[in-house]
């Protein structure tokens, strides 16, 4: 019997709460991320929305960006919106501390800012199969401008790419928190155990 997994959510700024209660409901354990030794039991992390240039400036004065991306090595990361920013190796304008582990360039507030907030339906994939559609609930969204040769296309929204996943790491441009449809959630957990059951040689 596979073992409940623990993620652990970042929890530096942003709405982590709302990730916390979304795998709790799941079946999940989850368990807030400030400091490098929160990383130490987790089978994953969650880096929610927030402000990604706060976000940034705070894991380096926590001294987290390094043990992030040692953690994004060897174990499953979901990035939502600011999460996204985080994972992409550029941003399309201006320097900000990334971690850079996916071979992405992403646009910030590609959508407008906190007054164009809005929800829209995204089409969803996993493994290249159509899961129709999912509530994205876009704030001072990003999107991807650039993907890399490994990196696989999960979300659009009217032609732009909102999604996408590069072996176990995943990233969003929306906020799958913040509804009821726990699919993406579930999705993420799933990879989660199924690299439990199969570690890495």
């Amino acid at each position: 019997m596979t073992r409940t997994p623990t993620i652990g959510v970042l929890a530096l700024q942003g709405g982590y709460r709302e990730h916390m209660r979304m795998l709790k409901s799941l079946g999940a354990r989850a368990a807030e991320v400030r400091l490098p030794d929160d990383l130490a039991a987790l089978d994953g992390l969650v880096i929610p929305g927030g402000e990604s240039t706060t976000m940034g400036k705070l894991m380096e004065q926590y001294e987290l960006t390094q043990p992030l991306r040692q953690f994004a090595t060897e174990k499953p990361i979901l990035g939502t919106c600011a999460g996204l920013v985080m994972l992409a190796s550029a941003t399309t304008a201006g320097e900000q501390p990334l971690l850079g582990v996916m071979d992405v360039t992403v646009c910030r507030n590609a959508f407008g800012r906190q007054v164009n907030s809005f929800e829209a339906p995204v089409r969803l994939s996993f493994h290249g199969e159509a899961e129709g559609t999912f509530p994205g609930v876009f704030i001072r969204a990003p999107r991807v401008e650039r993907i890399g040769p490994e990196v696989e296309v999960i979300a659009t929204y009217e032609g732009h790419v909102v999604g996408v996943r590069q072996g176990h790491l995943i990233g969003v441009a929306f906020h799958p928190e913040l509804g009821e449809d726990a699919r993406l959630h579930a999705h993420f957990l799933e990879l989660v155990l199924s690299m439990i059951r199969k570690p890495s040689e």
